[in-house]
């Protein structure tokens, strides 16, 4: 039996950033080390950050990323780290081309490199086009135990390497993993680490990074199962952390002293066998940590502070901006962002015209009382009405100038004061085209573009209740929660006069949307024909103007822009049969 202590550090790496993030790799290693960890494993790439994209084929990005992996090995050494036997993910580039790799690193030295197998080309995913697979399998003997490393989409794919280990036989498998966040995907992935660990034969040590880049969100949920897949040690989600595990390993002994080098076709076992310095006492650790799972709500709304606060930091913004309509979209994206930012970063302009109701004002006012961000008024009657007598504008060209005066009150103030614009709009709204563009969809980033509007609803109602037990000052207006939905671009308007009931129809582009359902099938499951057609018809119109939306967090299985991309130019509709 042997005995090894493992740390998985879960950290917030930052695409193109490799100096910052080889500092991330070292102080890990260090904390690992004062853990008295033997093994230190770090997520997918996380020396260049994830995903790449086309950084992946520029020359000049791979050649920097194979430096600092290729100076990793002295730095650790020099800081007293030689011993830990470090797994790290980065961006090789081999006379076949860009590899998505991991090193395996021991005193001084890469004593191996693994090359991710199977390539990811489905949702969010270009893997074919950036990268070339490996076939090879590296098995490092260290302290008796024999470890294999695997990475992400290798465990999302039937057989493959994980298949292959199994049948060479490993005693520990390690997984580097960079897989963003989607609701309830947790769920999904610590059943997926379990059977691959049982199809390895061996226990399976997965870690995924945290934080957010450009639309993604990764929430960590790093674990350790055992060879029967059962959960020894969960990290926590959205947070970086060092989980620190001790496993008592076979070292063979279920296997004999024959060791199989005879792996499937298409892949190639290569083993060596390290000299590691005993391993000293050491004080046991506390107990492995095993994070309870977050509710639907608290993990969304995690999710969401994290994108947002990511996408701020990481891109140089010091603060947000966004107008406040008094309504339930502007109010939750306003407390994101405090979530997310603090107060002080964030500025909130009510911009009333003469349609704004006096409880939209006072609910906007509220807003600002009850979250402390900055606040001012700036009404656009005036400006409006400069457009509209000089055109001579009447309904909807009137209730897009409106929208539009107010885009361009926030992007004034952007360039004045250097704030990023947000964009409040839903990903039911986006769906069926309400919105204005270079109005309320002008923007920087948009925080709850993937949210569906029934879910606006449902985090508000949370977000408040949690700071009720809490004893703090729910964020969000009552009154922007209760009342009717409304634009406010005409007198008396409610949402409802164009669209149906939000909960139905965040139902039908469910259907249409997230799961690509057809007219036949969306009857079947009891939707009016005439409803399907009236959906369907809003949303194959507003491609064009999704196209044009700013980024914002995904969420969903199938988010706007990243996941679901539809030609603009199509003249398929669904039809009644």
């Amino acid at each position: 039996m042997t005995h090894l202590r493992i740390a998985l550090a879960q950290v917030n790496a930052c695409v193109g950033d490799i100096a910052g993030n080889s500092r991330i790799v070292l102080d890990q290693c260090a904390r690992a080390a004062a853990a008295g960890a033997d093994v230190v494993v770090l997520p997918e790439m996380v020396l260049t950050g994830y995903p790449v994209e086309d950084l992946a084929l520029r020359e000049s990005f791979t050649v920097a990323s194979r430096r600092a992996l290729d100076a990793l090995p002295a730095k650790l050494a020099g800081a007293g780290l030689g011993e830990l036997l470090v797994i790290v993910g980065y961006l090789d580039a081999d006379e076949v081309g860009p590899r998505n790799a991991a090193a395996i690193i021991h005193r001084g030295q890469v004593v191996d490199r693994y090359f991710k197998h199977h390539l990811p080309n489905y949702g969010v995913f270009d893997e074919f086009r950036y990268f070339h697979a490996g076939d090879d399998l590296p098995v490092v003997r260290y302290r008796g135990a024999d470890l294999g490393v695997v990475i992400c989409e290798d465990i999302w794919q039937d057989g493959g390497p994980v298949a292959a280990y199994g049948q060479i036989g490993v005693d520990l498998l390690v997984c580097l993993n960079g897989s963003p966040y989607e609701r309830a995907k947790d769920d999904v992935r610590g059943e997926l680490v379990a059977s691959r660990a049982r199809e390895a034969g061996a226990p399976m040590a997965y870690v995924n990074l945290v934080g957010g880049q450009d639309e993604l969100v990764f929430d960590g949920d790093s674990m350790v199962v055992d060879a029967a897949g059962t959960l020894l040690a969960r990290a926590p989600q959205f947070v970086e952390h060092l989980l620190v595990v001790d496993l008592d390993l076979s070292g063979g002994a279920d296997r004999g002293d024959d060791r199989v080098d005879t792996a499937p076709a298409g892949f190639e076992v290569h083993r060596s066998t390290l000299d590691a310095a005993p391993a000293t006492d050491r004080a046991p650790i506390a107990g492995p940590t095993l994070a309870e799972p977050l509710s639907d709500e608290a993990e969304v709304w995690s999710a969401l502070v994290t994108g947002l606060g990511d996408y701020v930091r990481k891109n140089g913004f010091r603060s947000v901006v966004l107008g406040l309509s008094g309504g339930i979209d502007s109010a939750v994206v306003a407390a994101l962002a405090v979530d997310a930012l603090g107060p002080d970063a964030v500025h909130g302009i009510s911009m009333p015209s003469k349609y704004s109701s006096e409880h939209s004002k006072d609910d906007a006012a509220d807003l600002a009382r009850r979250t402390g961000l900055h606040y001012q008024v700036q009404p656009i009657a005036d400006m409006v009405e400069v457009f509209v007598s000089q055109l001579g504008l009447t309904g909807l060209a009137e209730e897009n100038v409106q929208a539009r005066a107010r885009g361009v009150t926030l992007m004034a103030l952007s360039n004045l004061e250097g704030h990023l614009v947000l964009a409040t709009g839903n990903k039911t709204e986006l769906a069926v085209g309400y919105s204005t563009i270079y109005g309320d969809a002008v923007g920087g980033f948009a925080p709850i573009k993937d949210v569906p509007k029934s879910l606006v609803w449902k985090l508000a109602r949370w977000r408040n209740e949690q700071a009720q037990e809490r004893g703090q000052t729910p964020p969000i207006p009552p009154d922007s929660i209760a009342k009717p939905p409304s634009a406010e671009l005409r007198p008396g308007q409610l949402d409802t006069d164009s669209l149906p009931d939000y909960a139905l129809l965040d139902d039908v582009l469910d259907d249409y949307v997230e799961s690509d359902r057809g007219f036949d099938d969306m009857v079947a499951a009891g939707f009016d024909a005439g409803l399907i057609e009236n959906v369907v018809r809003m949303v194959d119109r507003a491609e064009y103007k999704r196209r044009q939306y700013p980024p914002g967090t995904k969420i969903s299985l199938k988010a706007f822009g990243r996941d679901r991309r539809l030609p603009i130019t199509n003249s398929w509709r669904e039809k009644r049969p």
